[in-house]
């Protein structure tokens, strides 16, 4: 057996509606990434790179600025969906530099810093600007993060979801919707609280560890599992629960006999839509938990104490709220006995 819980997904009914009282005041300079990044106006339209960017622009009730979206690991959430299907995709996953630069939007709006940035596998921001096109990176990306050290780069401090309140405010303030923002960073704040609050209750044995285990390149080969500092790590931090793993890469590859050595309590899996991995798919992950002979053998294997968690929680976004909710209660529905 395994323990899921679907995220929440409605927010509540009045994020997006700005209330008029408060504007925001033009020319705006935002610091974003290391560039300073000026607008003299709202932008009237809006491609984003990224789910996160795509979702909080959703929040903020901006879907009419959105012309088009990429890079999807999971659903919209689902009072977004009927709006998102009006809205072209253009890629599932990395969309190229032309199609981006085609929609001739206001801004480019990015959740990571290796799809538009120094190394930028769709673009260098130079590129959009040198066109005119405003880019901002959200900041859960690259505060307290080392993009240059390859990969999905290192954590230089441990991720608080203040860098992801951060990208909410500072997107408002640039479309103009500042109150939009007060109340979705409002919501998720005590969505937050709540969660935190509702695992100190629990009376959970000392000691519980845990692992994330987003993907794998190859299912033969290490896995991607969740490292100290990004947005796994300080969900485990809220709740108490010590991570296996002690790189400070966002997302190291790690051996399964190193797993199962330290033996984690519980073990948390990314389910997604993306499929760029054989273990993107939920079922394959399953089956190889049930059939490797090292993963099959750890506690949290045989004892069911998996926690199938979205994938876009286990990222720096708005969702990893979400993810924190969805482990507090998993916490309360496991059994712990010797």
């Amino acid at each position: 057996m395994f323990y899921r819980i679907v995220a929440p997904a409605a927010l509540i009914a009045s994020v997006g509606l700005p209330a008029v009282a408060q504007s925001t005041d033009f020319p705006l300079e935002v610091q974003n990434c290391g560039q300073a990044v000026t607008f003299d106006a709202a932008p009237q339209s809006a491609v984003t790179v990224g789910q996160s960017a795509t979702e909080i622009l959703y929040s903020l009730g901006l879907a009419d600025r959105v012309s088009g979206t990429s890079v999807w690991f999971s659903p919209v959430l689902p009072e977004f969906a009927e709006v998102n299907a009006g809205i072209e995709r253009l890629a599932d996953n990395d969309p190229s530099f032309e199609s981006v630069a085609n929609k001739e939007p206001g801004l480019v709006a990015v959740q990571y810093e290796w799809h538009v940035g120094p190394s930028g596998i769709v673009a260098t921001r130079e590129q959009f600007h040198d066109l005119g096109i405003p880019t901002y990176i959200l900041p859960a990306d690259c505060d307290t993060k080392d993009n240059t050290t390859g990969g999905d780069g290192t954590r230089t401090s441990a991720f608080s979801p203040e860098s992801v309140y951060k990208g909410v405010r500072e997107l408002a303030a640039i479309f103009d919707v500042p109150s939009a923002g007060d109340e979705l960073i409002a919501e998720l704040q005590q969505r937050e609280e709540d969660a935190i609050a509702s695992a100190k209750e629990l009376d959970l044995p000392d000691g519980i560890s845990a692992a994330f285990w987003f993907s794998s390149a190859d299912l033969e080969i290490d896995p991607y599992m969740a490292g100290q500092k990004g947005a796994p790590g300080y969900m485990m931090s809220k709740l108490g629960i010590e991570n296996v793993v002690t790189s400070d890469e966002e997302w190291p590859t790690i051996g399964w006999e190193t797993i199962a050595r330290a033996d984690p309590t519980v073990l948390v899996i990314a389910e997604m839509d993306r499929r760029r991995f054989p273990a993107d798919d939920i079922d394959k992950k399953m089956e190889f938990l049930r059939t490797d002979p090292v993963a099959s053998q750890m506690t949290a294997v045989r004892e069911g104490r998996i926690v199938v968690m979205d994938a876009h929680a286990m990222s720096a976004t708005m969702r990893t709220i979400f993810g924190l909710e969805t482990l507090s209660e998993a916490l309360a529905g496991f059994d712990f006995g010797a």
